[in-house]
């Protein structure tokens, strides 16, 4: 079993920064990608942003290019999501997401079998 445990949403103000971590444990544990979703109240879960952990390419959606930033640790087995200018409509609840198997996407839902709890994020306007 693997688990993937998110950290480090709060309450913040429009224009402010955030920095989400999430931290995989587990069985032995060969991550091909890992990547962030969101879903806010009444909408559907939705794609942020990804990471394939070998060579480190990284993947955003449009609504969130160039204010967000994916890192990783390979040793920690974590991934790190740096927020910044942020706007009421990422106010979600921000889900972590790994697999540990070859594809060639990395931005829908099914390309990943392992999710975090969610951790829950609100800018306020």
């Amino acid at each position: 079993q693997v688990q993937l445990a998110e950290s480090g949403g709060r309450l913040v103000q429009t224009g402010g920064s955030l920095r989400l971590s999430c931290a995989a444990s587990g069985r032995t544990f060969s991550s091909y990608a890992m990547g962030w979703f969101r879903q806010a109240p009444g909408k559907d879960r939705e794609f942020v942003a990804a990471i394939r952990w070998s060579g480190g390419s990284t993947y955003y959606a449009d609504s969130v290019k160039g204010r967000f930033t994916l890192s990783r640790d390979n040793a920690k087995k974590t991934m790190y999501l740096q927020m910044n200018s942020l706007k009421p409509e990422d106010t979600a609840v921000y889900y972590c997401a790994a697999r540990d198997r070859r594809s060639p996407t990395v931005t829908g839902l099914y390309d990943y079998d392992y999710w975090g709890q969610g951790t829950q994020v609100t800018v306020s306007s």
